[in-house]
């Protein structure tokens, strides 16, 4: 089943239904107004919302309309709660090597979560504001997914079954003003402003055989200004699955019906220390840091530089047959002008 979140002028938007296709969606009042009352009574109202989607794929439905990317919120305009783990250690470790620090083995066992705001989304088709091309823009193509209530002290093992939604996310970062920020040693704050999330969520039976061991194996795709920056495979590398990641962030609080939590960059090995770029015949990366972190640990420095205004990131998955499965995540960088602009 895939559901998004129509723009209708409200904080919380409308729920779709979308189907398979990505070319027809119906609104559903009756059953939820709104994703978050769905995920709120999910196992009153998901059989009601798989009718719909049957409907609607097989096309027997005479009020549905055309799917349109741009109307779309993030499936979660604003959430509960967002935590955002790093699953992927190689990137980690590549970041800890860029600047000479040794891996604490604690950080192969023991996952690295951080909650984000989570108050203000930006629409997956909406321009990215910022104030300064100083501040080290980035862009981080990960995974997420959305759970249902969770309770406290949940075990890996029975994580998996309260997973509803998968999506993408652009975990926006500003690398310039990270390095002070965890200097005072409470963690991110202005580093990490609004995230935005791909137009649709999908239940994992869409995944099919993608989704195994708490991973969705496919590659996820990050086109930078135009040109394709990387495509690594998500399930590849993920040193903590899901179910373990949603453990994590229940150890000493129940999870609420709507929480989202992040994979983290996506980051392949590529069988070398110094991973490989697209043009280099690699996968390349899903983040300018990534590569900057290859070319300081090669180079002794980096020369890619952070995104500046009127740059354009899209970040998308295909399945087997090219076939878009969370539509396209697909922005510009903008020049914020202040709130009496």
């Amino acid at each position: 089943m895939k559901l998004a979140t129509y723009r209708d002028g409200t904080r919380d938007g409308k729920l779709v239904v979308v189907s398979r296709d990505l070319t027809r969606a119906v609104a559903v009042p009756e059953i939820a107004a709104t994703m978050q009352s769905a995920l709120d009574r999910w196992n009153d109202v998901e059989s009601k919302l798989k009718e719909v989607y049957i409907a609607l794929n097989n096309g027997k439905l005479s009020d549905d309309m055309a799917f349109d990317e741009s109307q779309c919120e993030s499936p979660l305009p604003r959430a509960y709660h967002w935590a955002d783990g790093s699953a992927y250690v190689n990137h980690v470790e590549l970041v800890r090597k860029a600047r000479g620090a040794e891996m604490p083995p604690s950080f192969w066992e023991d996952p690295l979560m951080y909650q984000g705001g989570s108050d203000t989304f930006i629409g997956p088709r909406q321009d990215i504001p910022l104030g300064s091309e100083d501040w080290g823009i980035d862009f981080e193509g990960e995974v997420a997914i959305i759970t249902d209530d969770v309770p406290m002290g949940v075990q890996a093992e029975n994580a998996r079954k309260h997973i509803r939604l998968l999506m993408l996310v652009n975990d926006v970062s500003l690398r310039g003003l990270i390095p002070n920020e965890l200097a005072k040693g409470f963690g991110f704050y202005h580093s990490k402003p609004s995230s935005v999330f791909s137009p649709v969520a999908v239940t994992p039976d869409e995944l099919g055989e993608s989704w195994q061991g708490g991973k969705v194996h496919l590659p996820l795709r990050s086109t930078y200004n135009g040109e394709l920056f990387g495509y690594p495979n998500a399930g590849e590398d993920m040193t903590f699955n899901f179910d373990r990641l949603v453990q994590h962030a229940a150890t000493t609080r129940a999870l609420c019906a709507g929480t989202i939590i992040g994979s983290g960059t996506v980051s392949n090995k590529q069988g070398t220390d110094h991973g490989s770029a697209v043009p280099e015949g690699g996968v390349g990366y899903s983040c300018i840091a990534e590569i900057r972190m290859i070319e300081t640990i090669r180079d002794g420095k980096p020369s890619t530089p952070f995104m500046k205004f009127g740059d354009t990131i899209r970040i998308e998955m295909l399945d087997g047959e090219g076939q878009s499965i969370f539509g396209a995540i697909d922005q510009k960088v903008v020049k914020y002008s202040g709130p009496d602009a």
